[in-house]
């Protein structure tokens, strides 16, 4: 979803730098362990409320928080830090909703026994931080078969959801892959999935595998289906390729990149570049480790030593505000066909194949597109 312009033009207009620098330092604090020291995130002269919107448009304010946690009392910016636990409380109430409502969709879901698993959302916060409430999660985010579609979005219907009207249109249903259901005005929405990622970028050669490969874990007393841990940190980094393409930012889908990897030792490492150049995504895969390098640290790992060359014609300096802050106007943005060349590996038939569709789906969405039957 593209963000509010007026937050753009609002931060277009500061000098940001030192800011931007600011929730980086932040965040590699947090990634440094519960036993580093905050010393060096002492900030008089920066603007809280600067820091404050970076960190909201990339969805890391409670990790910022926990990092200032460890400050003592008196070094923590006062205004920032308020302002943090505010978000926090409402992020809490957002996904404890959130949570709620997946519960009634697993089980219509399971009622009619359609194949589906979970991706993303509080699911995703609590396997990889030990919290369900590390990022706002307003949408549940369900990935199903081309065939299982209708039946799910029916089974969505029986507990009053319907589908939103922009996501009845032949881009969102053909092109995306996905619709909208709300249901009156309910906190979260549901996003219905067939497929993985938006033309522009390489797709997922079999989206069913990630519902083979799924994994069962435990919310109240009752398992859902989620995502397995090489595939969750493969969809992270088709996120960061989607927002790159979409020029948003991404900080906190590269956080959950690093998350991911720290979890992987490394044979699973190897047996995650094999699955993901079983898929077609390895140079996708490789590009979301090389951001969390540049954002957090390079690791040394195996997946940190293959990822230094992806999209080595882009230096770490723009990566990084690629990243984080993307409406910086110094930018240096490569065309988005150099990058999708890059990520098909530099392969024509597959760049062609890719080029075209996305080429059809633009075509589809600024001539063609009409509303297409639920």
């Amino acid at each position: 979803m593209a963000l509010p312009e007026s937050s753009y033009e609002r931060l277009r207009a500061a000098d940001c730098a030192g800011e931007i620098a600011y929730v980086q330092t932040c965040l590699r604090l947090y990634f440094s362990g519960a036993t580093a020291s905050a010393g060096e995130v002492s900030a008089p002269s920066l603007s809280a409320g600067v820091v404050a919107d970076i960190a909201r448009l990339n969805k890391v304010a409670i990790f910022v928080l926990k990092a200032l946690s460890r400050a003592p009392t008196g070094e923590r910016p006062v205004e920032l830090f308020q302002w943090l636990d505010t978000y926090r409380r409402r992020t809490v109430s957002m996904n404890a909703a959130c949570l709620m409502d997946s519960m009634a969709i697993h089980q219509a879901l399971r009622d009619r026994q359609i194949d589906f698993v979970f991706l993303k959302g509080p699911f995703q916060q609590h396997l990889l931080y030990d919290d369900h409430f590390m990022k706002p999660s307003g949408d549940v985010d369900i990935l199903v078969s081309p065939a299982g579609f209708a039946r799910a979005r029916d089974a969505l219907r029986s507990i009053g959801y319907e589908v939103a009207g922009k996501s009845r249109s032949v881009w969102w249903v053909r092109f995306l892959g996905e619709q909208h259901m709300i249901r009156g005005n309910g906190p979260s929405t549901v996003d219905l999935h067939y497929r993985l990622q938006q033309p522009g970028s390489p797709s997922p050669r079999d989206a069913d595998g990630f519902l083979r490969r799924k994994r069962l874990v435990e919310i109240t007393g009752t398992e859902v289906p989620f995502t397995s841990v090489a595939d969750t940190l493969m969809l992270s980094c088709i996120s960061v390729a989607k927002a790159l393409f979409n020029r948003e930012p991404c900080a906190g889908y590269v956080c959950d990149i690093r998350a991911s990897a720290n979890r992987l030792d490394e044979a699973d490492q190897q047996r995650v570049l094999d699955a993901a150049v079983s898929q077609g995504l390895d140079d996708t895969l490789l590009l979301g480790l090389r951001a969390a390098d540049v954002l957090l640290g390079g690791t040394g790992t195996l997946l940190s030593e293959r990822a230094k060359p992806i999209l080595s014609r882009i230096g770490n300096e723009d990566l990084l505000n690629m990243v984080i802050a993307p409406w910086l106007s110094s930018l240096r943005w490569p065309q988005r066909r150099t990058v999708l060349w890059e990520l098909c590996g530099r392969a024509p038939v597959r760049y062609l194949a890719e080029a075209g569709w996305a080429a059809s789906a633009d075509i589809s969405r600024r001539i063609f597109e009409r509303p297409a039957s639920p």
